[in-house]
């Protein structure tokens, strides 16, 4: 897991989560995503609380994310990845102050009454137009990974 605020700045910016460089190219922007669930569908958008990666810290952050690592990864370009809402902790107002609900890690949308009382710790983007591709098959960047 991305720390929250690293994970809010990197996908407002749609930065890299490894340098916060830019991520957007003409072929779309790379998302890396578990393998755990298979292949996404075509024409199925994915919603995503990982930030996207440049080319150049493609490899590193798929070998260095203990999630990714141990349940292999999907890169997916995306040409369309508009923010979709948020996943975080619920709260409840009672008779002892607020309280912390169990969390389900189910993004809520914007403009759900529920984000009343949410506190946010991930964006979540939703990828669409996308391209399932492989890590080998992209262009090499331009400069080795550090």
């Amino acid at each position: 897991m991305v720390h929250p605020a690293r994970q809010r700045e990197t996908m407002l910016g749609l930065r890299c989560q490894v340098c916060v460089g830019d991520t957007r190219t003409p072929e779309g922007i790379l998302f890396l995503e578990s393998a755990k669930d298979g292949m996404p569908a075509t024409g199925t958008p994915v919603r995503s609380a990982q930030p996207p990666v440049c080319r150049r810290h493609a490899r590193l952050a798929a070998e260095r994310c203990p999630y990714l690592a141990g349940n292999g990864h999907v890169a997916i370009l995306a040409h369309s990845a508009p923010l979709y809402g948020v996943i975080g902790t619920p709260y409840a107002y009672t008779s002892g102050g607020l309280q912390a609900l169990a969390g389900d890690d189910v993004p809520v949308p914007y403009g759900d009454p529920a984000l009343r009382w949410f506190l946010a710790s991930q964006l979540v983007r939703t990828l669409r137009a996308f391209t399932v591709v492989s890590l080998d098959d992209l262009a090499p960047p331009l400069t080795p990974a550090v």
